[in-house]
């Protein structure tokens, strides 16, 4: 059986621009089911990791973005290897955002179990990526680093994600390299959902493209 302890040490250890053929998406986390159903159906693997959930989750059963951010700091604590600045709220809130499928404002386990494991595999390409072993990733290594992690991405997707999450040096810590892997993951899923005709190209309205923007 995981503790949270182990789980926790294990854990760090412009969308048309993004061709659809080469995006390799998470599979999206499951529609919510009633706890009982839910349990019924789980792997061993899940079971041991809703304990761990429940610890962190606290009465409520979900994670909010405080919590969220007092989860991932005290995890990048225990990581010399990794430079940061730490998750901010603001970070938290708009990776709860993306991730908040039932938009409760808050992670239910399968939410934050799919994040969770994203982020493992994001932080193993980051580490496998940080070629000079600084601890951040440089504008020459990102491209190499963002297709590894799923996301085959234009010269000019590349220059806006530095200008947006790379220091004045062109380099990105690790916060902002999973703010914007999760962000991106998020809204090249919404695309692909709304791509219905699957030729790469999508028609939104007002309505919908404020509520796919504002609350991300």
């Amino acid at each position: 059986m995981f503790s949270a302890r182990q789980i926790i040490g294990g854990l760090i250890n412009v969308i048309s621009n993004i061709d659809p053929a080469q995006f390799v998406p998470s599979n999206p986390p499951p529609p919510r089911r009633p706890l009982a159903y839910a349990e019924q159906h789980e792997s061993d693997e899940e079971k041991q990791f809703r304990k761990v959930f429940q610890q962190l989750a606290g009465d409520d059963m979900e994670v909010s973005p405080s919590e969220l951010m007092n989860i991932l700091n005290r995890i990048i604590t225990k990581h010399g290897d990794l430079k940061t600045d730490g998750f901010s709220i603001e970070s938290c809130r708009s990776m709860v955002a993306v991730m908040d499928s039932d938009s409760t404002g808050k992670l239910g386990f399968h939410e934050f179990k799919y994040l969770w494991d994203n982020i493992k595999k994001w932080q193993a390409v980051y580490k496998n990526y940080d070629a000079d072993h600084s601890g951040v990733i440089d504008a020459s290594e990102l491209p190499d680093a963002f297709r590894a992690a799923g996301f085959p991405l234009s010269d000019q997707i590349f220059k806006m994600i530095i200008r947006r999450y790379c220091d004045e040096n062109g380099n990105m810590d690790f916060d902002n390299y999973i703010g914007c892997l999760v962000r991106l993951d998020a809204m090249c899923r919404a695309f692909n959902t709304l791509d219905k005709d699957k030729n790469g190209t999508i028609k939104v309205n007002i309505k919908e493209w404020l509520q796919l923007t504002m609350y991300s």
